[in-house]
């Protein structure tokens, strides 16, 4: 009697090499579907490795750069900061919902009048800052680095958007996975969740991104530049950026194609032994059923 029991059929996957191949290959074509994207990433790497850390300033420059930054007073804006907290904090607890008595008024003009004197402070303060950038120059060390700081800073906060909101999507995942009765593989589960902490991270490194290069034009103008650097300036800063970001992602997406490939090519070979298993145990099984005469 024939024993068709295992029709089983075991999904190869490719080797690495033919993987490689086939990454080229969808890179090669991607170049050649987005000659401007691709021209930007690479300006972007060639802008941080001309760029650097900006131009060193000059002894004159320095002396000049740090003799205005001097100038601006620390304590004089903190005590005014200060005194508009104590006089809005005293405004608000003497309103009422829908009135405010002649008390409420005289605080309400006094938290008006803390409020434009910390204004006026805070503009001069950034008027003199803009005085010691001017000097020192927008593609300075000093203005090359406050841009590298802004652009960190942003950076940072989506990767922590981005954990964040993964951490949320694993604990409600695993709820409703458990809800469902786990009518799923670990393997379906963990490529699910490996699916959507790599879309966190794109929408929050995206974000970040944007929101860099909205707030990098008040860096540039703060720099007191002529129009055409500040415009050359503005573009390399973004396109530089935008580099850095596209890398970390392929970065983050070939581990993640990697892991992924790793446990598929371990699932292969346990479905393989498996198999051969199931096929020894179907040719010994008829031999050791052998009838005896008598």
């Amino acid at each position: 009697m024939n024993r068709n029991n295992n029709n089983r059929q075991i999904a190869v996957l490719p080797e690495p090499a033919q993987v490689g191949a086939l990454v080229v290959n969808g890179a090669k074509h991607f170049v050649r579907r987005n000659p401007i994207i691709t021209g930007s990433y690479f300006a972007g790497w060639l802008i941080l490795l001309l760029v650097g850390s900006g131009t060193q300033l000059t002894a004159v420059q320095l002396k000049e750069y740090n003799n205005i930054m001097n100038t601006i007073n620390l304590q004089i804006e903190y005590d005014a900061a200060g005194e508009y907290g104590r006089t809005r904090q005293a405004y608000q607890a003497s309103k009422g919902w829908f009135s405010c008595d002649r008390m409420c008024q005289r605080l309400k003009i006094r938290m008006q009048d803390s409020e434009q004197e910390l204004a006026a402070i805070r503009k001069e303060g950034q008027a003199r800052m803009s005085d010691a950038k001017a000097g020192a120059g927008l593609w300075s060390e000093v203005g090359v680095s406050e841009v590298k700081d802004s652009f960190w800073q942003y950076f940072a906060s989506g990767k922590t958007f981005a954990k964040r909101q993964s951490t949320w999507d694993m604990m409600f995942m695993g709820m409703r996975s458990m809800a469902r009765g786990r009518d799923e593989s670990w393997i379906e589960f963990g490529l699910k969740l490996l699916m959507q902490v790599l879309l966190n991270f794109s929408v929050g490194l995206v974000m970040a991104l944007v929101m860099f290069v909205v707030g990098l034009w008040a860096v540039v103008r703060s720099y007191q530049p002529n129009p055409l650097l500040a415009a050359v300036f503005f573009l390399a800063a973004a396109v530089a950026a935008f580099s850095f970001v596209a890398t970390y992602l392929m970065a983050v997406y070939g581990a993640a194609a990697a892991s992924v490939y790793g446990v598929l090519k371990v699932a292969e070979t346990s479905a393989r032994a498996q198999l051969a298993n199931d096929q020894q145990r179907q040719r010994v099984g008829p031999n050791q059923a052998r009838p005896h005469n008598d």
